[in-house]
């Protein structure tokens, strides 16, 4: 996934929102899944605009400036959602740690897989809390956000029961 894509995502969903109330959209949805920084969303923002993908709709005092998605970045969106593999991302600097584990003491193998365990079961607990905070209504992003929220916990129970499981084998 691209910071581009994320961007014309939550336009395409929200309607025409300033760089301030899509960094707040990302502060309060995909904050876990993709940040951003306000620089890396305004110079997105910027280049979203140069290449016609988005519009600048209003602009208002201290230079902020109202987006909305173009017909371009409709097309543009439905094709990165549709028609480009998701392949998943294949760098995990946790993996080439483990991959690696064989340059430290045993006991200290041993203990870098029960803490990253025991972070995993932290993060899921965060993220309970953090479900029980949101108000989930019955919008796209709520609904869709959800269901992310859900494959992470799930993802992280299973990678800290198979953390579990090789600190046993080490």
């Amino acid at each position: 996934m691209s910071l581009r894509h994320a961007a014309l995502g939550l336009l395409a969903d929200r309607g025409a929102a300033s760089g301030y109330d899509l960094l707040k959209l990302f502060e309060g949805s995909l904050v876990h899944i993709w940040p951003a920084t306000q620089s890396q969303l305004y110079t997105e923002l910027g280049k979203l605009a140069a290449d016609g993908l988005i519009e600048i709709v209003a602009e208002g005092a201290r230079g902020r400036k109202v987006y909305e998605i173009t017909e371009s970045g409709r097309k543009e969106l439905r094709h990165w959602m549709i028609e480009v593999d998701p392949a998943p991302d294949r760098r995990d600097p946790t993996m080439l740690r483990v991959f690696l584990l064989g340059t430290v003491d045993p006991a200290e193998r041993r203990e870098f897989l029960r803490s990253c365990a025991e972070s995993l079961r932290r993060r899921v607990d965060e993220l309970h809390e953090l479900e029980t905070r949101i108000n989930w209504d019955e919008d796209d992003l709520s609904r869709y956000g959800h269901l992310v929220m859900e494959y992470g916990k799930e993802f992280m129970r299973m990678r800290g029961r198979w953390f579990e499981r090789a600190a046993d084998t080490v």
